[in-house]
């Protein structure tokens, strides 16, 4: 083997082993960040070789195929289908599913994930504790992107099938921002409730990643 190729092999090596590790730390639920994952997984191999968002979540997604096995996907259907029904209770305020049960990667501690569009969340919070939902909390979020402040309420209840789902009410300005995800580095597509009802009809554990 020449030099080069075992530099090449070496950085392969250490960089397949911070992968794994940051995706273990994330999947047991140690970390809750990609990066403080990375940082802590490069941190105790001592190695520099940070891998990328993607390489974390194909690797996460390795693991919980081969610890969830058949079960996994499954739950998936049972979430797609309970996410539709609560789409279609809050259908007036453009609700979108996204999130791991969106791309179909779920894990053992996914939640559900449906943004709505309206500029009154109380509101929207009214109508969803009439639904079986059980309402576990309320909260502010705000975060910082490109120098611009962005605030967003979220709710977080629990389905009747025992899902944790996570409801989060953007202004409808929002509507038709395009937004790249930070883990896959793709546009967040989504799925309105109408496509998402084809996607259980025609098949109902598809998966959206980047090609």
């Amino acid at each position: 083997m020449f030099l080069g190729e075992a530099v090449a092999a070496d950085v392969y090596s250490s960089r397949k082993k911070v992968t794994i590790e940051a995706a273990t730390l994330l999947y047991d639920g140690v970390e809750k960040e990609y990066k403080q994952a990375k940082l802590k997984a490069a941190k105790t191999f001592g190695l520099h070789y940070m891998p990328t968002n993607l390489e974390v979540a194909l690797e996460i997604d390795r693991i919980a195929e081969e610890k969830e096995g058949p079960a996994r996907e499954e739950r998936l259907i049972r979430m797609r289908k309970e996410a539709l029904r609560i789409m279609r209770i809050v259908e007036k305020y453009e609700p979108i599913l996204v999130g791991s049960v969106w791309r179909g990667t779920i894990h053992h501690d996914s939640d559900l994930d449906i943004i709505v569009h309206h500029e009154e969340p109380q509101e929207v919070l009214r109508t969803l504790e009439q639904t079986g939902l059980k309402i576990e909390r309320t909260e502010w979020v705000s975060v910082t992107k490109q120098g611009k402040k962005k605030s967003s309420f979220h709710i977080h209840a629990l389905s009747p099938i025992k899902e944790e789902v996570e409801i989060i009410v953007h202004s409808p300005e929002e509507a038709c921002i395009k937004v790249t995800c930070e883990i896959y580095g793709d546009e967040i597509s989504c799925l309105r409730s109408e496509e998402l009802e084809t996607v259980l009809k025609e098949n109902p554990t598809k998966r959206f990643l980047p090609a």
